[in-house]
């Protein structure tokens, strides 16, 4: 019992130490996860794996759409890919279609690459 609360224990250190950049990039991941998992849950015939897992995407996507800092331009950019994507996710959860799912997380990975390379020019701007 003692590995699970250690797990537990360094998962909450990294939240509650990461910056903002980190917090987004594992919003990221996390909804990327729970894509694969729904597209999973479709595959084994699944529909409660596969409903709850949008479900758990959507709430990520739309808590990354409700953060936006719109001062900044580039921000109008993130909030229409946010407002695609979750549209894109009730019509796949509604229809229960795969390949909608496929889509979505191909771009949710292409949103979190983009953003790990501005973490990383980021990095080696302040080192500069």
């Amino acid at each position: 019992m003692a590995l699970p609360n250690r797990y537990e224990q360094y998962s909450s250190n990294k939240v509650m130490t990461a910056s903002p950049a980190e917090l987004t990039l594992m919003l990221y991941e996390g909804a990327i996860k729970f894509c694969n998992i729904a597209i999973m849950g479709l595959e084994q015939s699944d529909i409660e794996k596969a409903h709850n897992n949008m479900i758990k995407t959507e709430k990520i996507i739309r808590y990354l759409r409700e953060t936006l800092d719109m001062k900044y331009p580039v921000a109008q950019e993130f909030e229409n890919i946010y407002v695609y994507l979750d549209r894109r996710l009730v019509e796949a959860n509604m229809k229960k279609d795969k390949e909608i799912l496929d889509e979505i997380c191909e771009h949710l990975r292409s949103v979190r690459d983009t953003w790990k390379e501005v973490m990383r020019i980021n990095r080696e701007k302040g080192k500069a």
